[in-house]
C-alpha cells in the first residue's frame, strides 16, 4: 500500500473518532411533564380557598378545637386542610394538635376537590378513528365555526362539630363549596380571546357568565 493511502486512512480514522467523541458528548435537556399543570393546580387551590372562606363554627372566642381530618382525603387535601385550618384561627378559636386537649371536635368531610372540563364546539369535533389495523387510529381535526373551552375548579367540604367530653353536638356549617373557572373561545379555528392560562395571583378566577370573553 502506498504511502499516501496509509495517510488517508490514518485521517478518516482520525476523524471518525472525533466525530464520535463529538456525538458522545452531546447534551439534550429534558422536560418535566408533571401530572397537573399549574393552571389546574391554581383553579383548584383556589376553589379550595373560597369554600374554606365560608366555614363557620359557633363557638366562644378562645375555644379550643381539635380539627380532625382522618375522613378528609384527596390529591390537594393538603392544602385544603390548611386553608380550613386558618380559617378557624382568624374566626378566633384555638388550634389544638390533640383531642385531649380540645373543648370541641370538629370533624371535615371532602365531597370534592378537584378539576371539572367542558368543550363545546359549533362544528364538527376532532375525532379518533381507527384503521385497517386494529392496533393503530388516526385523528381527524377539529373543524368549527366557534369553539369554548372551560376548566372549572370546584370544592365541596362538609363538617360536624361535637363537645369534646359531653360529645353533645354544635352548631357548625354543615357544607362549604367554592368554585372557580376560566373560558377561552375560538372563532373560526384562528382567532381566539379570553383566559388562555392563569397566572399565579390572578383575579380571573372568578365565576363569570359564559359569553364574557375576558
Amino acid at each position: 500500500m502506498r504511502p499516501s493511502q496509509n495517510s488517508g486512512q490514518r485521517a478518516a480514522l482520525c476523524l471518525a473518532a472525533a466525530i464520535g467523541l463529538t456525538l458522545a458528548g452531546c447534551a439534550s435537556a429534558v422536560e418535566t411533564r408533571p401530572g397537573r399543570t399549574a393552571t389546574e393546580q391554581l383553579l383548584v387551590a383556589h376553589a379550595a380557598e373560597r369554600a374554606a372562606a365560608d366555614f363557620r363554627i359557633e363557638a366562644p372566642a378562645g375555644t379550643a378545637v381539635f380539627l380532625e381530618t382522618v375522613n378528609f382525603t384527596g390529591e390537594w387535601a393538603p392544602y385544603a386542610i390548611s386553608a380550613l385550618r386558618q380559617r378557624v384561627m382568624a374566626s378566633g378559636l384555638r388550634l389544638v394538635r390533640t383531642r385531649d386537649e380540645a373543648d370541641l371536635i370538629v370533624e371535615i368531610r371532602m365531597g370534592a376537590l378537584s378539576i371539572d372540563q367542558m368543550h363545546r364546539v359549533l362544528g364538527v369535533p376532532a375525532l379518533t378513528l381507527p384503521t385497517g389495523d386494529r392496533y393503530s387510529t388516526f385523528t381527524v381535526p377539529e373543524l368549527s365555526l366557534y369553539s369554548q373551552k372551560e376548566r372549572s375548579g370546584v370544592a365541596e367540604f362538609s363538617a360536624f362539630a361535637y363537645d369534646a367530653r359531653t360529645g353533645e353536638p354544635a352548631k357548625v356549617v354543615r357544607r362549604v363549596t367554592g368554585q372557580t373557572q376560566m373560558r377561552s373561545h375560538t372563532f373560526l379555528m384562528v382567532m381566539s380571546w379570553g383566559e388562555q392560562e392563569v397566572k399565579p395571583g390572578s383575579p380571573a378566577l372568578s365565576v363569570e357568565p359564559w359569553w364574557k370573553p375576558w
